[in-house]
């Protein structure tokens, strides 16, 4: 999760509000993009040297498992592309050559690497610092980092373990198992694990409070889930929109079917027969694992600060720590049918079902497969995850047809570029252009999923799918909007980019590097579906153009307002009498206090939602509480000016009337904007 706890950065303030818990910096899609080869990048200087900070040259790390090369296959379940072999040699050198640059550019201590090929880990490294205030090196072998949303991959391995002993069952109505909670029948269509891992339950997304500052702050996961769960904001199945509220529920049905919690499940069930004794997924880390946890750093301090250990209250999705060397492991098992020298995580069938696409919402679109993301690059099926979460970037990269899979972590906010870059670099390298892989499909899964229908593009504003409708929330879908135009010729404007039209309804952006398709729900949604995250078309009430003119037009009349004391002064200055009556002084003064009101709140709520917002990680700060406050006090100082104005109606002059329903006019789009953007009250 790309949020912050303590003096939060513009750019981790913004994790914070904008929810950003997948880091997209995987860009990975068919084509033929190449990104450039880290082997040949020249040096990019950069404000802090890692040589600097630890006296020497950065630190580098390196083990291999025994035997320098492994021989890499094409299997059933990826493409049938080349594949380059890779050996400890060829990868030190790519890694030694590629990191410590980058790491310095982007202001980021330090970084873990371990790839495998086959059932072998043949490279693990360290570079840079895993904690600069006491100088100690990154080992692959030893440092502990927060894998963030890659925890996800371990949650839905959990559930496959569940499926194949029959406690559950992917495509049944989840509220089957639930005990103390059940989730709400929204719609005819139940919520299943199946959508859960897909990420097309329909759940907004809710970041606010999903953090804690100690143990004892976080609430038994069932308890959190009952009190917290997102609203049900679209059919299942429809459209993927990333949740983690979805991966806690699911991590809770084990618990619930199992009747162990889920740290436990998982360090007896994954974690110990994967041979992985220096991961966790215990909150706070073990002491016998402490002392060597990684601390994530702010990349915008200078000198770089680190990062407080903030708790996830919904441990499923994000609360893993471990080291590069037990990720091998991992990746390991899931290349090779759940096995790990000789311990079986899962059966073969269920890990080669894990394997196949389970969702996509165009069949040549990335999607999907069964919490995996599903993507191709230089024509390989490639199954990943990343995750962020309080100054760590990780990404896990698997490409099934040449039995490779890469794991990186780095310690610094300013590593997402950092890892999109090294991720790309890697696959030109060890996974070069081949032919285009078609994924295994999911029996019962075609996409596109049966709700929606391919539509032409419209142009417009859109907002990603992941997007809260409910809550406070809400007001962050008009902070990030994104145009899309339709030229002439049919090329599509989107995101700072172009798509160019291929047939049938799809559109690649210019570059090649990613796909984009337009459907619409039964309801009547419309949708931009890429590669990677789907975008919604706004409505024309949540679009960006009709609130800038409704916020003008209550800016307008709030400033007109200072004519009110101002008249009131003057009269006290020539010394004369007032000549409305006591219920029109009172109507002109309760109209102009509610705008001046209302204009001080969207004041104070600029500077809440720009400024620093890593304390929404723990929940509705008192300031937003307080602040919350002004909007029903405009909202009574309002009725009672409409009360005073229709009583002193009658004594008032032609001018000032004609002010007053400008007044009224100006508040009434305030309070539209404020309803319309959950503001009213204490929603969250």
């Amino acid at each position: 999760m790309r949020i912050r706890s303590s003096r939060p950065t513009r750019r981790a303030a913004a994790g914070v509000l904008a929810g950003c818990v997948a880091v997209p910096f995987l860009g990975l899609a068919a084509g033929p993009a190449r990104s450039a080869s880290a082997d040949t990048a020249p040096p990019v200087g950069g404000p802090l040297s890692t040589a600097a900070s630890t006296g020497g040259p950065p630190s580098t790390t390196a083990t291999t498992a025994t035997g320098d090369t492994a021989t890499t296959a094409s299997a059933g379940s990826g493409g049938s592309g080349a594949c380059a072999a890779p050996d400890r040699a060829a990868l030190a050198g790519f890694f030694d050559r590629a990191v410590p640059d980058r790491l310095t550019r982007d202001r980021v201590p330090g970084a873990v690497v371990s790839v495998v090929a086959g059932d072998r880990a043949v490279f693990t490294g360290g570079y840079g610092l895993a904690d600069t205030r006491r100088g100690v090196a990154f080992d692959p072998a030893r440092s502990l980092v927060r894998i963030g949303s890659i925890t996800k991959l371990f949650t839905w391995t959990a559930v496959m373990q569940q499926v194949e002993a029959g406690r559950l069952d992917l495509d049944a109505d989840v509220n089957r198992y639930l005990k103390a909670f059940k989730v709400p029948s929204t719609y005819p269509e139940p919520v299943t694990l199946r959508t859960l891992m897909d990420h097309t339950a329909g759940f907004e997304e809710r970041v606010v409070g999903v953090g804690a500052r100690t143990a004892a702050d976080v609430p038994p996961l069932g308890e959190e889930l009952a009190e917290h769960l997102p609203a049900r904001i679209r059919p299942p199945g429809e459209i993927s929109a990333y949740s983690n509220h979805g991966a806690a529920l699911a991590g809770h049905l084990v618990a619930e079917v199992t009747g162990e919690p889920y740290d436990a499940y998982v360090q007896r069930h994954l974690l110990a027969p994967l041979g992985m004794t220096r991961s966790t997924a215990a909150e706070p880390v073990p002491g016998h694992l402490a002392a060597d946890l990684a601390r994530g750093h702010d990349s915008d301090t200078d000198p770089l600060e680190a990062v407080p250990f903030t708790f996830d209250r919904l441990p499923p999705d994000g609360s893993i720590s471990a080291t590069a060397g037990d990720m091998a492991n991992f990746m390991i098992a899931q290349l090779n049918g759940g096995r790990f020298r000789g311990a079986a995580v899962l059966g073969p069938e269920t890990a080669e079902r894990m394997h196949r696409r389970s969702f996509a919402a165009d069949p040549r679109l990335g999607g999907y497969a069964h919490g995996f993301m599903d993507r191709t690059f230089n024509g390989h099926r490639v199954l990943m995850h990343d995750g962020s979460w309080e100054g760590f970037q990780s990404a896990l990269v698997l490409v099934p047809g040449c039995d490779l899979g890469l794991f990186l972590s780095a310690n610094g906010t300013g590593g997402t570029e950092t890892l999109g870059e090294l991720t790309l670099a890697f696959l030109d390298r060890f996974a070069p252009p081949g032919a285009a892989a078609e994924p295994a499909q999911e029996a019962g899964a075609a996409a596109p999923a049966p709700p929606l229908s391919r539509t032409a593009p419209q142009a417009g504003f859109y907002t990603p799918t992941r997007h809260n409708e409910s809550t406070i929330e809400k007001i962050l879908v008009l902070l990030g909007p994104s145009r899309l135009t339709v030229d002439g010729d049919g090329t599509v404007r989107f995101k700072g980019a172009e798509w160019k039209p291929r047939g049938d309804g799809l559109y690649v952006r210019a570059d090649g590097r990613d796909r984009l398709v337009f459907l619409q729900g039964r309801d009547g949604r419309r949708y931009a579906a890429t590669d990677g995250p789907a975008h919604q078309l706004m409505t024309a009430a949540q679009g960006p153009i009709l609130n800038l003119v409704v916020l003008l037009a209550f800016a307008v009349a709030a400033v007109s307002a200072l004519a009110v004391p101002v008249a009131a002064l003057w009269r006290r200055v020539r010394r004369r009498p007032a000549a409305a009556t006591a219920a029109w002084r009172a109507a002109r003064a309760l109209a102009a206090g509610a705008a001046g009101a209302g204009l001080a709140f969207l004041a104070l709520l600029a500077v809440q939602l720009f400024g620093d917002t890593g304390d929404f990680l723990y929940g509705p700060t008192t300031g937003m509480q307080v602040l919350l406050a002004v909007p029903l006090m405009v909202l009574a100082m309002t009725a009672a000016a409409g009360v005073c104005t229709v009583k002193g109606w009658r004594g008032a002059g032609v001018a000032v009337r004609v002010h007053q329903v400008v007044l009224f006019a100006g508040l009434a789009a305030l309070v539209w904007f404020l309803w319309q953007w959950n503001l009213i009250g204490w929603r969250f």
